[in-house]
């Protein structure tokens, strides 16, 4: 049957993994002729402006459609009539809000095709009354997306989907998206009033527990005295800024830790690092280290999850047990004291990058899945 248009429904707050996935993944689809467009649920007052205009840049049209709290029942009705007037061959649900309101709407509308994704394991998905929706949620897809295969895993095993119902694709990252100035290590070291040769470790993420910025602090606590030109630069905002702060400033880290909030240029903060300190304590897929793979810069990150799908330990870059501030700090020192090993780690990083985590093969396998729920 043929494929013409899909329609990706997403509750959007921000630009993290997923809603930087799918400014890949949105124009390869149009690229390939098909009439992939972006449904957001947004909250009132806060449309995301930043955001559309990014995606509308890239030929994507979007559409916008309020849902009011948590637990909106008018947005089934509202979500089932737009659906009905717009007519798609398939609708692709991302992250709970979506497949909540967007799968049983999908499903009332008569849409051909409908297919969730999963791009975190998710702690609240283990719990008992999430683990009965699921089970009803993935009643009504015809077919699911994991973006790791460790994702694939926890659905099968906590949410209770048929092995043979979801699918792994892997994100994708085209590094000519990335824009960072030939200059930006030096621009950085300017800023924070830092000399040219200071070594810079660094983290890009909001700040939340999952992040485990706590053990990334603990670690460079343990480094600072021996690397006196090692600085730590943290590059995001979220609800335990505050927190961090303090704990940065009880290690005596004060002016060694560097907390540069929310950036618009995060590729050049990445750029300008020596290291990425990524020590998440669970992670669906982490589109972070696919930049960092881009700009060369190696990882420093945890065996958990997906991470290990992405970063090669040993090769891209130091994986270690999750919350083991000692295990970091020895990660740490042997980043930071070589250079060439840095440098090598980084150019593979770049390589895995462009044989494996290609936005092409992302799109193609996406519509591999499309057209078996479709059947052509």
């Amino acid at each position: 049957m043929p494929l013409d248009r899909v329609i990706h429904l997403a509750k959007m707050t921000g630009a993290a993994g997923s809603e930087g996935h799918l400014l890949a993944l949105l124009p390869g689809l149009r690229a390939r002729g098909v009439d992939a467009r972006l449904w957001m649920l947004v909250e009132p007052g806060n449309p995301v402006q930043a955001y559309v205009d990014r995606i509308e840049a890239r030929g994507v049209p979007v559409e916008r459609i309020v849902i009011r709290r948590h637990l909106d029942p008018g947005l089934w009705q509202r979500l089932t009539a737009h659906l009905r007037q717009a007519r798609p061959d398939l609708v692709h649900t991302h992250l709970i809000h979506a497949d909540l309101y967007g799968l049983p709407a999908a499903r009332r509308a008569g849409v051909r095709g409908v297919i969730s994704s999963r791009h975190n394991d998710d702690r609240f998905r283990r719990w008992l009354p999430f683990r009965v929706l699921s089970r009803w949620l993935w009643r009504q897809a015809d077919a699911g997306i994991a973006i790791s295969e460790a994702i694939r895993r926890f659905a099968i095993a906590v949410e209770g989907v048929s092995p043979d119902k979801i699918h792994t694709v892997h994100y994708g990252l085209d590094p000519a998206t990335l824009q960072a100035p030939p200059d930006a290590r030096a621009r950085l070291r300017a800023e924070l009033g830092l000399p040219p040769g200071a070594l810079l470790a660094g983290s890009v993420c909001r700040l939340i527990a999952q992040k485990g910025l706590d053990n990334a602090l603990d670690a460079f606590g343990q480094v600072a005295a021996e690397c006196p030109a090692a600085h730590y630069v943290i590059a995001g905002d979220g609800s335990l800024r505050g927190a961090l702060e303090a704990q940065a400033a009880r290690l005596g880290l004060a002016d060694r830790a560097h907390f540069l909030g929310w950036r618009a240029d995060a590729p050049a903060v990445l750029a300008a690092l020596d290291v990425l300190l990524a020590p998440s304590r669970w992670e669906g897929f982490g589109l972070v280290f696919l930049e960092a793979m881009a700009l060369g810069v190696p990882v420093i990150s945890t065996r958990v999850s997906a991470i290990p799908e992405v970063v090669a330990d040993g090769e891209t870059g130091w994986l270690v047990p999750p919350g083991d501030p000692a295990a970091i700090a020895r990660a740490l020192r042997a980043a930071l004291s070589d250079p060439d090993e840095r440098r090598r780690r980084g150019e593979a990083g770049r390589a895995r990058l462009e044989s494996r985590f290609t936005v092409d093969a992302m799109v193609e396998h996406t519509l591999a899945v499309y057209r078996g729920v479709l059947g052509g």
